[in-house]
């Protein structure tokens, strides 16, 4: 094991440590209590984004539960380097916002003519003319809705409001957003900040409103999340004789891969469906960088969801570059013989939890051998370079559909959907290909 392998087993589980997260907590807590302010939650928004139309939907919620300052921010677009595949993010978030309100009963037009007009040059810029004029306004949660709802439908009209700011100002007040942002220790709209912890969207919602209900700032006790979880129930029952294709675009090096692999296999051990793995090189090793807040703030989250799934998480050392190929060659060769999806569970496991260095011949036959492959199938797989040209492949396959991150899964040729936050969705389409009843 090299020397930066052996300090990052060692270092990694503190950092993703529930105990430090704990004490982080109280810390900040008592040096709030003991300078006397009030408990803050931070919000970033960004005007043209969908995430953001849909999380300031929950604003006012958030503020009437829970005893808060609430403080909104207006922010521009995150950067390319933390934003890749710009104009296949933009279409996908649209897409997966329709899906996401659908499920939360919040306002999105869905997908129409409108949405061209919303991108029009000229409309971001008067959305953020009148958001800026309400920034640190009280009213914010329901102007950013209002503004938002025009944006997305296309009301240009509606974009031009008494009160908004000129260009100067507007540009003036966005840096400062996103210098606090930074500041911080985040790249995105959508996103909550309170006392330490970023809450990306209406996704992790949850997770802030958990955290503020166990500090005793919740106005009630108990009742529903403002926007609950949903993930895959595993409850419905398949009544066509029929063997649907579950397409799996994954990365080795994708912590969220690593935790969505077991209900990956349920889903389609339950339903009956060909689990087809198509494994792809991570974005980094594709030309694509990773900012170093991004990649904090994915470890850190992954933790959190993967203490939501029970799944082991924690120990890393990161697979980037050699271990990497080397696992995907192994994995190519055990997909012959029925064994890809134990090694790829058994892989991500083992360099994402247990702190197994895949780059040494003694860790990756460590983890080849839970799957019942041997040393000498280990020594053959890496001899063989026939791997690049599947993963090219794949990854030719994943930009048709209009997507390029992992995890990304899909039904058939059905659409794809990226994030192991959706595989609720991916069930969904398991439940119409094969016309399971639900109980």
């Amino acid at each position: 094991m090299s020397m930066k392998a052996a300090i990052s087993r060692r270092v990694t589980p503190m950092i993703t440590s529930p105990g430090l997260r704990t004490t982080r907590r109280k810390l900040h807590a008592a040096a709030r209590r003991l300078r006397g302010r009030q408990p803050t939650v931070h919000y970033f928004h960004q005007a043209d984004d969908p995430y953001s139309h849909l999380a300031a939907q929950t604003l006012e919620a958030l503020a009437e539960r829970y005893r808060i300052d609430l403080r909104c921010h207006l922010v521009p677009a995150p950067e390319d380097s933390a934003a890749p595949e710009r104009v296949r993010l933009e279409a996908w978030s649209r897409r997966d916002a329709q899906n996401l309100a659908g499920r939360l009963g919040l306002d999105w037009p869905g997908e129409s003519a409108a949405l061209s007009s919303a991108l029009a040059p000229g409309a971001t810029h008067r959305a953020n003319a009148a958001l800026a004029a309400a920034v640190g306004n009280a009213d914010f949660p329901k102007i950013a809705v209002r503004i938002g709802a025009a944006l997305w439908r296309g009301n240009m009209d509606a974009l031009v409001v008494p009160g908004a700011v000129d260009a100067v100002t507007v540009e003036r007040i966005l840096r400062a957003g996103a210098a606090l942002r930074a500041a911080r220790g985040h790249y995105l709209g959508a996103t909550f900040y309170f006392e330490g912890e970023w809450y990306w969207g209406v996704d992790r919602l949850h997770y802030l409103e958990t955290r503020l209900r166990d500090a005793g700032l919740a106005h009630s006790p108990g009742g529903d999340f403002i926007a609950p979880v949903k993930d895959v129930e595993l409850t419905a029952r398949p009544t066509a004789a029929v063997t649907p294709q579950l397409h799996f675009f994954f990365s080795f090096r994708s912590p969220y891969v690593c935790i969505s692999v077991p209900r990956v296999r349920r889903l389609a051990a339950h339903y009956g469906a060909d689990l087809r793995l198509r494994f792809i090189l991570p974005m980094v090793m594709r030309g694509l960088p990773v900012p170093r807040a991004k990649s904090r703030y994915i470890v850190l989250d992954a933790k959190r969801e993967a203490e939501r799934v029970e799944a082991p998480f924690g120990c890393i050392v990161d697979p980037v570059g050699r271990a990497t190929e080397r696992g995907i060659a192994v994995l190519n060769h055990a997909m012959r013989d029925g064994r890809g999806p134990d090694f790829v569970e058994y892989f991500l496991r083992g360099v994402w939890a247990e702190g197994i260095d895949a780059t040494t011949d003694t860790g990756l036959n460590r983890i080849a051998e839970r799957a019942d492959i041997d040393a000498g199938a280990v020594a053959a797989a890496l001899q063989d370079d026939s791997w690049r040209e599947a993963a090219e492949a794949n990854r030719q396959e994943l930009f048709e559909m209009g997507l390029w991150g992992a995890p990304t899964l899909r039904v058939d040729d059905g659409p794809g959907h990226w994030g192991q936050d959706r595989l609720w969705v991916i069930e969904e389409d398991l439940i119409a290909a094969t016309s399971a009843e639900r109980r």
